[in-house]
């Protein structure tokens, strides 16, 4: 059993360090998300601006536009919250993997601000933590199912 979870921690590392490098891609270099060099600094401090503007095209037909906009924002984050609680076993906590979470989007965003690469969007930071919270309670419930399955198979005394 040690070895088995040594096994998936090792292959989760090497899946958490091809994630990170493809969400910096993503973020920073991708010309197909318009990623090269504005001339001014994009930002959006008006809280649930985007996302209700998201909203609103969803409701007039534009599903792309949420889809990318709101689903791929939570989404892109999960991965985060599912896998860091694997690599790291300090980071098990709800509280730890929410913080990380902030920080790695707050970083992100101020990132995309400064080198003028993306929009520094509050939206993005609420929306990406709360996939990083949704990846944890993945994590969460896989790690649940896996206790039980676990206790069932000990023999009975």
């Amino acid at each position: 059993m040690k070895k088995r979870r040594e096994w998936i921690r090792r292959l989760s590392w090497i899946i958490f360090i091809i994630y990170l490098a493809g969400m910096a891609y993503f973020l920073f270099f991708s010309e197909s998300l318009h990623r090269g060099g504005a001339r001014e600094y994009r930002y959006n401090l008006v809280l649930f601006q985007e996302i209700k503007r998201a909203l609103y095209c969803l409701k007039m037909g534009r599903v792309q536009y949420f889809l990318l906009n709101v689903v791929m924002n939570v989404a892109a984050f999960a991965p985060f919250g599912f896998f860091l609680p694997i690599i790291s076993p300090k980071n098990k906590k709800f509280l730890n993997i929410f913080i990380l979470s902030l920080e790695l989007t707050l970083v992100i965003e101020t990132l995309q601000l400064l080198f003028k690469v993306g929009i520094f969007d509050v939206d993005d930071i609420v929306m990406n933590t709360l996939g990083g919270i949704l990846g944890y309670g993945v994590y969460h419930i896989c790690r649940e199912i896996e206790r039980k399955r676990k206790h069932g198979r000990q023999p009975k005394s």
